[in-house]
């Protein structure tokens, strides 16, 4: 250990005492020469103090028991090793870069998943087309009819004298009435064949 005329700032006069010179604050005042006694350890020499449970705790491996720095893998020991040296926000920020990490990694297999299950699923949708092709034909009746019950209520309302002056619209839907029931009945055919 170094004798306090050693240390960095102490200072001895001709009467062999030990002193700190007077210096300039930051501010522009002087601090007085101070008189130190022997031993005297300025507080920036001073080290910090540890209790016994926090050197227990640097001094302990970080890794379990049984498991050797050569059996982890580099990286795991590199990661060790960088976060001793970490504050704390810095821990926290790693630990979600690696979450994110952690996240896109399942996002690109969940990708890659979606894009084989797109395949199956063109084919369910042809399936489904076909179904669409065989429901067509039963639905365009089902319209059919209502037109024609529409058309039959629309000519029963100008023969009682319900409507007086019907618009030329409704006398064209009246006039398609043979059309419609022509569609009707090709159309009931088409699904009694199938």
């Amino acid at each position: 250990m170094a004798t306090a005329a050693e240390r960095q700032g102490v200072v001895k006069d001709e009467e062999g005492n030990l002193f700190i010179p007077a210096s300039q604050r930051p501010d522009g005042s002087w601090r007085k020469a101070r008189r130190v006694k022997d031993g005297y350890i300025p507080p920036e020499e001073v080290p910090v103090y540890e209790s016994k449970g926090t050197h227990w705790s640097k001094s302990k491996p970080s890794l379990p028991p049984g498991l050797f720095v050569e059996d982890v893998s580099g990286s795991k020991a590199d990661d060790t090793q960088q976060t001793i040296g970490m504050s704390k926000s810095a821990k926290k920020n790693a630990k979600r870069k690696e979450k994110k990490k952690q996240q896109q990694e399942p996002v690109s297999s969940l990708a890659n998943a979606l894009e084989k299950t797109r395949l199956d699923n063109q084919s369910e949708a042809n399936e489904a087309k076909g179904a669409k092709v065989m429901t067509e034909p039963a639905k365009k009746l089902k319209n059919l009819k209502k037109k024609l019950r529409q058309i039959n209520e629309l000519k029963a309302k100008i023969d009682s004298g319900e409507l007086v002056n019907p618009a030329a619209e409704q006398l064209e839907k009246v006039a398609k009435k043979h059309e419609i029931v022509g569609e009707i009945e090709d159309l009931e055919l088409e699904l009694m064949d199938e």
